[in-house]
């Protein structure tokens, strides 16, 4: 029977998702309240598109949603589990994206000069925005996890189903591709 979301609010995630099993939405409203901006802030770093990233974030709660059922209690909790579910989404989309060929691609945004009145900020946060898409699909998602989201490397290499030297070894080529990238931008790291 669901409770009402004032009865919810309190609980841990482990209990809103015995609620969510039990199919009470006002229990999914609250952990999507609580985590949902974890999946899209990912989203939006993987794929530097808001509205995509919105998406991800819908689908993963979706997911939260229909495997409630099979949740278990203790493990490293919902945000853990939409951080997984969020990366993978979005390295789905990646892949995706390249077996589009570029005609069916629709126009971008105009990528004109940026006004004189931007500050120097929004020039680095942009270049460095713009060599984080460039990097291949699993070293965005390494540089994403470890410094945006601030994952350590254990957890980051699980969430990517990676040893943890390999991820290691592979955020560091991340990090060396980003700063080459960014210093050909002009802007020194």
């Amino acid at each position: 029977m669901a409770r009402t979301a004032q009865a919810n609010a309190g609980e841990s995630d482990d209990a809103l998702m015995a609620c969510v099993a039990a199919r009470d939405a006002d229990a999914l409203r609250l952990l999507a309240d609580r985590h949902a901006e974890i999946a899209w802030r990912i989203a939006y770093r993987m794929l530097n598109d808001a509205a995509e990233a919105e998406d991800v974030a819908q689908e993963a709660m979706l997911r939260l949603w229909q495997f409630a059922d099979r949740w278990q209690a203790g493990g490293p909790g919902v945000a853990a589990w939409l951080t997984r579910v969020a990366t993978n989404a979005c390295l789905d989309r990646i892949r995706r994206r390249r077996f589009v060929g570029e005609d069916a691609i629709p126009e971008c945004a105009d990528d004109g000069p940026l006004a004189d009145a931007m500050i120097e900020e929004d020039e680095v946060r942009s270049a460095v925005a713009a060599c984080i898409e460039a990097l291949p699909e699993r070293q965005r998602a390494a540089i994403v996890l470890t410094y945006y989201e601030e994952r350590q490397n254990r957890m980051a290499a699980e969430i990517l189903a990676m040893q943890l030297k390999a991820f290691e070894s592979m955020l560091f080529r991340a990090r060396a591709a980003l700063r080459g990238c960014v210093e050909s931008k002009g802007i020194s790291a």
